[in-house]
């Protein structure tokens, strides 16, 4: 057994545990540094009743914990199905090496987890999508952003 499939074992697990445990759906993730694992999530998004209490979520906020860091440069992600487009928002702001993953979005969308609609929903143009978005200017929150800008001792992500 190669170290990727021995870690995406782990994931697969916890996918199963969570699950039988009447957590949330049959989701889990790992985050491994080197050879250890730094982060352990399943999904328990009804347990908790957060809709984003996705695996890779709290596997992601679970390794930061662990290493003290906001970023996961070091770090390989193996998660037992493709991410959903908000947890690979989140793998793309935690900066991880690499990805794995077992079961395909086309897997999870025939057991009732489909994910098209949040994916056209980022390709549409604004006024179009199914959630009205309305922009109210505020100058107010022009002048936070600018404070950000010239502030000179800030933690850059």
């Amino acid at each position: 057994m190669t170290r990727e499939e021995k870690f995406m074992k782990v994931a697969i697990a916890l996918s199963e545990k969570g699950l039988t445990n009447n957590e949330g759906g049959p989701f889990g993730c790992i985050v491994v540094k080197g050879d250890e694992i730094v982060g352990r999530g399943n999904n328990k998004v009804t347990s908790t009743n957060d809709p984003t209490a996705h695996a890779e979520i709290i596997a992601i906020r679970d390794a930061c914990k662990n290493l003290e860091t906001f970023q996961l440069e070091d770090c390989e992600i193996y998660t037992s199905c493709e991410p959903c487009p908000m947890c690979l928002g989140a793998i793309y702001w935690a900066r991880p090496k690499a990805i794995y993953y077992a079961n395909t979005r086309k897997d999870a969308s025939s057991v009732g987890f489909d994910d098209s609609l949040i994916y056209d929903e980022i390709d549409m143009e604004i006024t179009k999508r199914k959630i009205p978005m309305i922009h109210i200017e505020q100058a107010e929150a022009l002048k936070v952003f600018e404070h950000w800008k010239n502030k000179e001792r800030k933690t850059r992500y």
